[in-house]
């Protein structure tokens, strides 16, 4: 009879308790690691977590993570990229759930001068100005070195000293001292120690990123898939997105 039980409670555990697999960017990462805890212990899930970058091709970005075929049931990625995602069918496009609105700052090694990027002339002069620059090898990166440094004029005078980082945080490379200045998302500048966060992108230099968490096509298990997307888009995650440097907004 108590080998009975046992299994019945076994079985019930394993029914009912399920490990949840996510791919996430590092825009969204100090919010969801502050979130997750919470939801473990509320549902009994097992959140598995892969980190990795919204776009590009490192090893460990999601899109390369996705082509070698690694077991996932939420990606939680930059809008653009996560459309991308859909049209190779590798996430289910109905289960989309917008979760925050991330923008692009600047920050410099703990201690050194910030300069300033208040206006758009400063900001260019800031780039001129700078012996070496560091951005991102994702969807902040990939605006600013295809889009922003050509508009403001100073793309051919920056590209000796102006580095894309990948599989690392920017923030990282400035604290170290191998760049003077580093843009990035604001959420993944403010966790990192050893650096100065200076401040947001100027006026119409901005772009605002909107991440989200979408089901991947061959998720082992959508209910549980749906229970974390609405735990990360809650009320109750407010706190944590907020306090990381982002903007929660509502979901589709």
């Amino acid at each position: 009879m108590a080998l009975l039980v046992a299994s019945l409670l076994l079985l019930a555990s394993t029914t009912f308790a399920q490990e949840v697999r996510v791919m996430t960017s590092g825009g969204f990462t100090a919010a969801y690691l502050d979130v997750v805890p919470e939801f473990e212990r509320t549902t009994k899930h097992k959140v598995l977590t892969a980190f990795g970058a919204s776009m590009g091709g490192a090893p460990d970005s999601i899109p390369s993570r996705l082509e070698r075929g690694e077991p996932v049931d939420v990606v939680i990625l930059a809008a653009p990229a996560l459309d991308e995602l859909i049209k190779q069918g590798q996430v289910v496009p109905g289960s989309r759930v917008d979760l925050v609105r991330s923008v692009i700052g600047m920050a410099v090694r703990a201690g050194a001068p910030k300069p300033d990027i208040s206006t758009v002339e400063a900001l260019k002069r800031t780039l001129l100005q700078a012996e070496s620059i560091a951005y991102s090898a994702s969807a902040s990166g990939v605006y600013l070195s295809t889009e922003l440094f050509q508009r403001l004029g100073v793309a051919d005078q920056i590209k000796h000293k102006a580095k894309r980082i990948e599989s690392e945080r920017v923030a990282t490379v400035v604290a170290r001292g191998d760049a003077e200045i580093g843009f990035q998302q604001v959420s993944e500048l403010l966790p990192i120690p050893g650096v100065d966060y200076v401040g947001p992108l100027p006026g119409d230099t901005q772009r605002v990123t909107v991440f989200s968490a979408c089901f991947a096509a061959r998720a082992k298990d959508p209910e549980a898939a749906k229970a974390l997307s609405k735990s990360l888009a809650s009320p109750a995650a407010r706190s944590a997105i907020t306090k990381s440097g982002l903007e929660p907004v509502t979901s589709h």
